[in-house]
């Protein structure tokens, strides 16, 4: 019965090509763009999950309650891994883990510039990555460090040489290297190439001694049976006594994060969780489902709107004692086949488009045919779409009264065309939110280009100071601003596209004693505020012609709003108890993520040359500038690469993820729309079928071809504007609640409603009036005599 049902399936596939053509193109769109999405939701949702103690890896996190205020991050003491595995036994393992760090590491004549981090002796443990050599012992010693095979095969040729031999570490440390390790998965949460000793790093920054202090994460397994309410609670308050500077107005809470909700919760907002990368997991899900749905209201629209030609059909077989368990059998036969050879083709278009679809979201996603999960995504895609784009065809056919349709009455009710128009309304509701979502997306992404961050960052290079250039940085710099292209320059501690040092020990004059203040704090070299064009507003620039400006301060806007003296410059002002004084205010300017509000911000002389060197170029030479940069950098450290990085391009890939979704959102809007049209196109056909006689009648009473093709597109155009108001305000909200997750956003203009419509209308009436025009067209006569 089954396979009788398929080959009758067959043939009318084959008699009807061009409608099942146009069919299965739209479900095979539909699908391959759900798939496609499929692929990299799920890779999303893997990322951080791969451990093999996943279920009990946890971070911790702490709660900052300051000037009532309240932030959450993951900087904890350097010292509080070990004291957490002392105090509490249900602490498996524990380790710090430092922020990346880029060091020049030599071995032979190969020096390249590499990443890692500082990590505590239980890394191994605790994360059990695959050890191609050596023991999860391997970072307990002082001057040991683990690489990855790729730095094994780099520097040794193969991973067996690699154990025991040394790595030179910019230039002045030498490191033995303790074990190999197998290169990290694309799907990873840390990625690094090497790892260092965990002693070793407290002993250079000391100042991690201190409970007082924060900076470097901390990562724990549990065991099994651990409570981890019971835990999370007792953590609270596990500072309280340790950190001697709480009080009142300031004090830290430290709580628990599972390791596998670290990528996908990453937001905070007022110190709790707000969403993360989950929003683009769901806001790609939902998209996927609304082009399946789309896809399938398609079918339901294009098999209805040939059931004239097959109410003959359906009638005979009935008279001759087909029931209508069995029509509808056939009819969803039909529509299964349909979706397998659409299924089959879309699986033919994502492979043809992943290698773009990975150059456009940085993956290595490939079509998992080896893993079940996938064969069972393909087959529920299969019964779901099956029976959602192929039920309704098949009840409304089969339901036909086989008298009235041999009488030629086959006509559907009025009933079936209002929830075909809804189907239609639906499916440009969901094209519609996402233009207007892709429309905003990019605006915002536009307005973080253009807006004005308070210094210039066009021109602007950033070479990390290290090998030879701290030591020779004066002279360094002199001969660089001698050299053509050149404007200015100047070193910065931290990245100016990224500043998240802060500190409380922050003193002036009529402060509360009780207060605790969080501020954060850079040290840069003179010339940093004409370098970085930031603009004085009181005061002036650090300047070597005062000799006293490494007791003094210059701060922001923001810094003295919140010091509240009247007139600030020439006031004290202690920092990390230093007293000094203002020296200049300078206007607010971004030195973190547009996610973020603008903080207080203190800014130093620097004591030494570190952290990043910041040069200006003049416009419109920056070949040759690069070319003379480089030059005196081979001078004066000759054994380093020189490597540096434009500000502006570091800048767009701060919002490389909203760039991703905007751009994929596009993508997916327009097979939205362009999968939607044949939906509407199917629906025209429908009713040019019904109206054909109704149309001749028109014609011979001397209807003209103008206002025919304005009636039939009437109708369609009325379905648009309904879903232009219902999708309206249900996008308007949806993506409100995205611009939320930015501290300076874009409002949405009525405008952005206005040209989603207009849009929708013009591609809606350039769809049907192909239909509308060879309906109109038609002899009159032939129309009359029943004829296509």
């Amino acid at each position: 019965m089954l396979r009788n049902y398929f080959k009758i399936a067959g043939r009318n596939l084959v008699r009807n090509l061009s409608f099942s053509a146009i069919n299965i193109s739209g479900l095979a769109l539909g699908l391959a763009s759900a798939m496609l999405i499929f692929l990299w939701v799920q890779d999303e949702l893997s990322i951080g999950r791969q451990h093999q103690n996943a279920d009990h890896l946890y971070r911790i996190m702490e709660r900052e309650f300051t000037d009532g205020k309240v932030v959450a991050d993951d900087d904890t003491p350097g010292i509080l891994a070990d004291e957490l595995k002392r105090v509490f036994p249900e602490v498996v393992y524990a380790a710090g883990f430092s922020s990346s760090e880029s060091h020049m590491l030599t071995a032979g004549n190969k020096s390249l510039r590499q990443s890692g981090n500082f990590a505590g002796a239980d890394w191994f443990n605790l994360y059990h990555v695959p050890l191609l050599a050596g023991t999860p012992a391997a970072l307990r010693d002082p001057g040991s460090v683990a690489i990855s095979r790729k730095l094994a095969e780099t520097y040794f040729g193969q991973v067996q040489n690699a154990l025991g031999k040394s790595i030179r570490f910019d230039n002045h440390i030498d490191r033995q290297v303790t074990a190999v390790f197998e290169d990290h998965p694309a799907n990873a949460t840390d990625q690094y190439d090497f790892l260092l000793n965990w002693q070793e790093f407290l002993d250079r920054e000391p100042w991690l001694k201190k409970w007082t202090n924060y900076g470097p994460a901390t990562r724990l397994m549990l065991s099994p049976a651990a409570d981890v309410a019971a835990l999370d609670s007792k953590l609270t308050w596990f500072l309280k006594g340790r950190n001697d500077e709480f009080s009142k107005s300031f004090y830290i809470n430290l709580f628990l994060k599972a390791e596998k909700d670290a990528y996908l919760y990453s937001n905070y907002k007022n110190g709790y969780l707000d969403g993360g990368r989950i929003e683009y997991v769901r806001l790609l899900s939902i998209i996927a489902f609304f082009l399946v749905a789309i896809a399938g209201i398609n079918f339901m629209n294009l098999a209805t709107a040939r059931s004239v030609k097959r109410s003959m059909e359906v009638g005979v077989r009935k008279v001759v004692g087909a029931g209508r368990a069995s029509l509808v059998s056939q009819f969803l036969s039909e529509a299964f086949l349909l979706v397998i050879i659409a299924i089959i083709l879309g699986l033919t278009l994502v492979s043809i488009s992943l290698p773009a679809f990975n150059n456009l979201t940085g993956k290595s996603l490939h079509i998992p045919l080896d893993q079940p999960d996938f064969w069972l995504y393909l087959i529920g895609l299969l019964v779901l779409t099956g029976f959602f784009a192929g039920s309704y065809p098949a009840f409304f056919l089969s339901g036909f009264n086989p008298l009235k349709v041999l009488k030629g009455a086959g006509s559907p009710r009025s009933g079936d065309l209002v929830f075909r128009r809804g189907l239609v309304v639906f499916q440009f509701m969901l094209s519609l939110i996402l233009i207007v979502g892709t429309v905003v997306i990019y605006q915002q992404l536009q307005y973080f280009q253009n807006k004005n961050l308070g210094y210039d960052r066009e021109n602007l290079i950033n070479i990390p100071l290290d090998g030879d250039l701290p030591k020779n940085y004066q002279v360094f710099k002199e001969e660089l601003l001698r050299t053509s292209g050149i404007q200015s320059a100047t070193h910065m501690y931290a990245s100016p596209l990224g500043n998240g040092n802060t500190t409380e020990s922050v003193n002036w004059t009529g402060k509360n004693p009780d207060a605790s203040i969080s501020f954060n704090n850079t040290a840069v070299g003179f010339d940093f505020v004409k370098t970085m064009k930031l603009k004085v507003m009181d005061g002036r620039d650090f300047s070597a012609d005062f000799g006293n400006d490494s007791a003094n301060y210059l701060i922001n806007q923001a810094a003295a709003k919140r010091i509240g003296y009247k007139d600030p410059v020439g006031q004290p002002l202690t920092f990390w108890s230093k007293p000094g004084k203002i020296i200049g205010v300078v206007e607010d300017f971004h030195f973190n993520s547009l996610h973020q509000a603008i903080n207080p911000l203190i800014i130093r002389l620097a004591d030494g040359h570190y952290g990043n060197l910041l040069v200006r170029i003049q416009p419109g030479q920056t070949k040759e500038a690069l070319a003379s940069i480089e030059a005196v950098y081979k001078k004066f450290n000759p054994k380093f690469p020189f490597t540096y990085a434009f500000v502006d391009a570091g800048y767009e890939t701060l919002y490389r993820s909203e760039n991703i979704v905007g751009t994929m959102a596009a993508i997916f809007a327009f097979l939205a729309i362009f999968i939607a049209c044949l939906g509407l196109f199917g629906l025209a056909a429908f009713t040019a079928e019904q109206r054909t006689k109704e149309i001749g009648v028109r014609k011979i009473l001397g209807a003209s071809v103008a206002g025919i093709v304005a009636l039939l597109s009437g109708d369609f155009l009325k379905l648009v504007l309904i879903a232009v108001v219902i999708s309206s305000p249900v996008a308007w909200y949806v993506m409100n609640q995205w611009l939320d997750n930015f501290a300076y956003k874009i409002d949405i203009q009525w405008w952005v409603f206005v040209i989603a419509g207009l849009l929708a209308v013009c591609i809606a009436m350039v769809t049907i009036s192909y239909q509308s025009i060879r309906t109109a067209m038609m002899n009159p006569v032939e129309s009359l005599r029943g004829n296509d």
